[in-house]
């Protein structure tokens, strides 16, 4: 007996539920499947095999081979040939197979052929998987792009589950939150990232909910690492995953791309800042040209100067050796208009190592915050009780020192920066050429 006995009228026949077994598991199969015995005759035929070439299983079990049916007569002994060598050679042999279909057209098909042992273990036969070309190459194409994204993308790529949880990491994706590519695997994303967690995980569920987005997003995030926290900007794309072989689609996860742009973001948010605060003093400037008081011209200056820049402005003026008197401050309770103080002759009692004093020794700027205790902080300081952050710069012209300016900012802002040091600075002298010299002592 062939050891390719089949299954049913369409494979062939052999009887018994082991029959239906066969004939339900080759007609289910993805892939054309055809087996032959030792002489070279066709023992099955599925139904992709059928799709694929329009020869059914009863036209084709029991032909020697494809000559004068599924193959050019110049072509049917290579092929044949082709096919057979597999049954002596070892594991599986690739082929390249020109076909012919039912209706006559020519089709270039992909085959994987292997040979079949006996039971006394010699070649009883051959059985050959095979798809077109065209569709394997699709596949090839599938699983070569795979593998590029996760080996050799200059972006990260994070396959997330239905869970929310990654599932593959790519080496770009891992170094940019600075783990190994396994430790992400399976964690909650809120395990590295610190702030930013719900905007992503909020975006994931939309996309398994609703679908791939239309265009691109971009997400600041904080990233937990062994050299402390990251803040970053990621331009990101997502993608719904699914399966292909339900019938419905059945969502398997999200494929998320992204690109860091944290430097390009920065620079585009700081060219913005700059922008403003150039265009704040020049208003500021042809507004105080309009002052006929010099302190009601310093009053405009820091009022536009505090836009977007900090939430308090202090002015102290000079009345001996490190001592300080306050003349212009703005309203401690809440934001508004700076305005001189009433009885500001008494100088302050501010300590040795208070700010306004060392920048008065050095002549230039300082910054500081308040840390944990600002309420604590800014009363020592005898600045307003929301006082968390502090520039303090002199105030001097035609080399004399006028006095001391004082920008504060509350503990929900971010402390200043060097960047924020020129501007300070720049705002700083306007106010000394507009206070002028002082009287002599």
């Amino acid at each position: 007996m062939s050891a390719f006995t089949g299954a049913t009228s369409e494979t062939a026949s052999v009887p018994g539920a082991g029959a239906d077994l066969l004939a339900a598991l080759l007609d289910g199969m993805d892939a054309a499947l055809c087996a032959l015995d030792a002489d070279g005759t066709i023992t099955h035929w599925n139904r992709e095999a059928e799709r694929i070439l329009g020869w059914s299983a009863a036209e084709a079990v029991g032909r020697r081979g494809f000559g004068g049916w599924a193959a050019r007569g110049a072509d049917a002994e290579e092929t044949l040939g082709r096919l057979m060598g597999a049954m002596k050679g070892p594991g599986r042999q690739v082929h390249e197979l020109a076909l012919l279909r039912k209706d006559g057209g020519r089709v270039l098909v992909r085959s994987q052929a292997a040979g079949v042992r006996g039971a006394d273990g010699g070649p009883a036969g051959v059985y050959c998987a095979f798809s077109e070309v065209h569709v394997q190459l699709d596949l090839e194409r599938s699983v070569a792009l795979s593998e590029a994204l996760f080996e050799d993308a200059s972006w990260g790529v994070v396959l997330v589950d239905a869970d929310l949880r990654p599932a593959v990491v790519n080496g770009h994706a891992a170094r940019a939150f600075g783990t190994g590519r396994t430790a992400l695997l399976g964690r909650p994303l809120g395990d590295v990232v610190v702030h930013g967690a719900e905007e992503l995980e909020g975006a994931l569920q939309h996309v398994l909910a609703e679908g791939t987005p239309p265009a691109p997003a971009e997400v600041w995030v904080t990233l937990r690492t062994s050299e402390g926290e990251r803040r970053r900007c990621w331009r990101s794309g997502f993608l719904r995953l699914s399966s292909p072989m339900a019938e419905e689609p059945v969502p398997l996860g999200v494929a998320w791309l992204f690109q860091d742009v944290t430097e390009e973001r920065l620079a585009v948010r700081e060219a913005d800042r700059l922008r403003f605060r150039w265009s704040q003093l020049h208003r500021a400037g042809a507004a105080a040209a309009e002052c006929e008081a010099p302190e009601e011209a310093v009053t405009v200056l820091l009022d536009f100067a505090l836009a977007g820049f900090a939430d308090h402005a202090l002015v102290d003026r000079v009345v001996g050796e490190r001592r300080l008197t306050r003349a212009l401050a703005t309203p401690p309770g809440a934001p508004g208009p700076s305005s001189p103080v009433v009885g500001g002759g008494i100088p302050l009692r501010y300590g040795p190592r208070h700010p306004a004093l060392q920048a008065l020794d050095r002549a230039g700027t300082v910054r500081a915050s308040a840390g944990r205790t600002a309420e604590v902080w800014a009363e020592a300081h005898q600045w307003p009780g929301d006082a968390a952050h502090a520039l303090c710069v002199v105030v001097r012209t035609r080399g004399r020192t006028l006095g001391v300016l004082t920008f504060l900012r509350a503990s929900c802002r971010p402390g200043f920066e060097r960047e924020d040091v020129v501007y300070a600075e720049t705002v700083a002298s306007r106010v000394a050429a507009e206070l002028g010299v002082p009287p002599e002592e």
